[in-house]
């Protein structure tokens, strides 16, 4: 009798891989209530969206992956984390095909709906349930190329209906299966820092996820002193790495978790992370996912809330402007979004797919193939570092994807001035550096004319110290990029020690007895955008006329004596100003007052050493531009870092 075949081993189906799940605050803080569910009952008026039932609360939030819907009422899903991004998946993803799976307990019904890249609503599906259920819907990814989404909507029958919990998975396979390592760069913020770290080690998905955390302390408050830390470095275990270094601003300290994470074989993303955030833990692991599922790596960059303004996003996708060489949004209405007004199936330009240059590095994923390929951070301190590395990602084939649906919380721009204080000189050197490294246009295109007539505005507003670092900035320029490195740990201290020759810089403070005061008063506050906005011949025609002025201009005994008139910061514009010799300013931050004084030398000096800079530098373009993309390779290798992080 011959013996029969061994049966062949039944080959199992892969398990899905959730890519995303629905997510709800458990913070009780009603602010944030609209970027997880969007209340139902909309109308327009006057092209406006405007709310007319609100039938989602903060309260009906169960935990953090449930929520309660009141009987005969409606709540859709169609909100910044819960809805599904599919345009993104169908365009960087190998993946085709999406489920969503929802468990929910009591009577009502479930919608699925769909949008295109227009903003238009489609219905997908829909199903009845009662009592303890499980839905699934099994949804194509064939047809959102140029943008759409997904989402679901949940509608109460005649007792309340519960959502348990949800989840879009996929039966497709990675590309990659490494983990996270997480880069967290810190300078005075210890508390925040000790929060994010609770966040992460709170939440067991995203941690089996992270290999390693990196914690660059560069910092006088150091986190390890900081009350909690010793309780979540024990939760933490070896997964945390806290690195201690002197302050190399925030391009050493990522570039820093960017040489870690090379180290590290399990490792296939670097997640970075700025310390002044509250972290969205479902972001992270989110952006894990899409990065696993790439076709080819790319960059994965988080959106930035405003902390203070919980509902309320910075921009959705930025980009560097070629002629100007600026960055920005690309397009205005990105700017300062706020979800209390328009949810997204409200703002019909979200559902398109956008595309971005770049990505803030307050979050921003890179697959660590790319940061063997390109290397480490531009060693410039900050601002400008991650601009610089999305264009140089983005010359090597390296693309950046700012996610909807991946995002935290950080602490915003609004009460700040940076282009005024000791950051001036790194806004106008490190955007020049990366002009010289990215541009395409000819010569510096439109840079350096915009470089120059920004200023000439600070000098027309008095704002010496600003011009002063800006002036600083392009002779580091000439000086070429051999020695950015060693200059890195100098360069702040030094622009920062500038301030003592400039007195604009001094802060009056409420109560201090040698608070000037105004002798014109305040000036009235503006209730209305103004509508007098210097632009095209009638800002050549200011500039001409303005100039020769402050050329000429004497400060009389009165004006030195006591400022003419007094400007909240929100009032001080740039064209009005100018018509002042001296004025005191509130503050940004509202700290204080500061005073400014024409002072003719100072004008004169500055500028024409911008003036003669700026033509200096527009001359000497080509050679500039040559030096610094030679040099590119050396000064951002993990090589060149590692002796600026032993002190050379």
């Amino acid at each position: 009798m011959g013996t029969l075949p061994a049966a062949r081993p039944e080959r199992l189906a892969p398990m899905p891989t959730t890519l995303q799940n629905v997510v709800f605050p458990v913070a009780k803080d009603p602010d944030v209530l609209p970027l997880y569910a969007d209340a139902e009952t909309w109308t327009t008026v006057r092209n406006r969206p405007v709310r007319l039932s609100e039938n989602a609360h903060i309260d009906h939030v169960l935990s953090r992956d449930s929520m309660r819907v009141r009987s005969g009422h409606r709540v859709s899903f169609a909100s910044y984390f819960n809805a599904f991004p599919a345009a993104y998946w169908q365009h960087w993803t190998v993946v085709d095909r999406v489920r969503l799976e929802l468990t929910t307990q009591g009577p009502g019904t479930i919608i699925v709906y769909r949008s295109n890249a227009s903003g238009v609503q489609q219905r997908v599906d829909s199903r009845a349930v009662t009592g303890s259920a499980t839905s699934t819907f099994d949804l194509s990814l064939r047809s959102f190329s140029d943008g759409g989404w997904y989402w679901f909507d949940l509608i109460a029958s005649t007792e309340d209906l519960e959502l348990q919990g949800g989840h879009w998975s996929t039966d497709a396979q990675p590309v990659e299966t490494g983990k996270l390592s997480l880069g967290m760069t810190t300078y005075n913020k210890p508390d925040y820092c000790v929060g994010t770290l609770r966040t992460v080690a709170d939440n067991p998905g995203l941690l089996d996820g992270i290999d390693r955390i990196f914690l660059v302390d560069q910092g006088t408050q150091k986190v390890r002193d900081e009350a909690g830390f010793d309780e979540v470095a024990a939760a933490l275990g070896e997964k945390l790495q806290v690195i201690e270094q002197g302050n190399l601003g925030g391009s050493g300290g990522f570039a820093r978790s960017m040489a870690e994470t090379l180290e590290r074989e399990d490792s296939d993303f670097l997640l970075l992370l700025d310390d002044d955030v509250e972290f969205e833990a479902e972001s992270a692991l989110r952006a894990l996912q899409f990065g696993r599922f790439n076709r080819t790596p790319v960059i994965v960059g988080g959106h930035m809330f405003d902390l203070l303004d919980k509902p309320v996003l910075h921009a959705w996708a930025e980009v560097v402007r070629p002629g100007p060489f600026l960055w920005g949004p690309s397009f205005e209405e990105q700017h300062r979004h706020d979800f209390r007004k328009r949810n997204l199936r409200q703002t019909p330009w979200m559902h398109a797919r956008l595309d971005a240059d770049y990505n803030g590095w307050w979050m921003c994923m890179i697959p660590k193939k790319i940061i063997a390929e390109i290397g480490l951070s531009l060693p410039v301190f900050i601002k400008w570092d991650d601009a610089e590395y999305g264009l140089r990602a983005r010359a090597a084939g390296f693309r950046t994807v700012s996610m909807p649906g991946v995002a935290l919380w950080h602490v915003s721009w609004i009460d700040k001035d940076d282009s005024q204080d000791w950051q001036a000189f790194f806004h106008t050197r490190n955007r020049i550096i990366a002009g010289l490294l990215h541009s395409d246009q000819p010569g510096s295109g439109k840079l350096l004319q915009n470089s120059g007539r920004q200023d000439i505005k600070k000098l027309l507003n008095m704002q010496y110290y600003a011009t002063q670092l800006a002036v600083d900035g392009m002779r580091s320029v000439l000086r070429g990029p051999s020695g950015l490195h060693e200059d890195l740990p100098k360069d702040m201290p030094a622009a920062r020690a500038r301030a003592a020759d400039f007195p604009e810089t001094h802060v009056y403070r409420s109560g201090d007895p040698d608070t000037p005061h105004a002798r014109g008063g305040r000036a009235l506050p503006l209730l209305k955008k103004p509508k007098d906005y210097p632009t095209g011949l009638r800002l050549g025609a200011f500039t001409a006329r303005m100039i020769p002025v402050h050329w000429r201009r004497t400060v009389s005994e009165h004006d030195a004596q006591a400022p003419e008139l007094e400007y909240a910061k929100v009032d001080a514009l740039w064209w009005r100003i100018p018509r002042h010799s001296s004025v005191l300013i509130g503050a940004a931050d509202g700290s204080g007052k500061m005073w400014y004084r024409h002072d003719r030398a100072k004008f004169r000096r500055l500028l024409k050493q911008s003036r003669d800079l700026v033509r200096e530098i527009e001359k000497n373009w080509d050679r500039l531009a040559a030096e610094y993309r030679a040099a590119l390779p050396q000064i951002t290798s993990a090589e060149e870092w590692k002796r600026t992080f032993e002190g050379r």
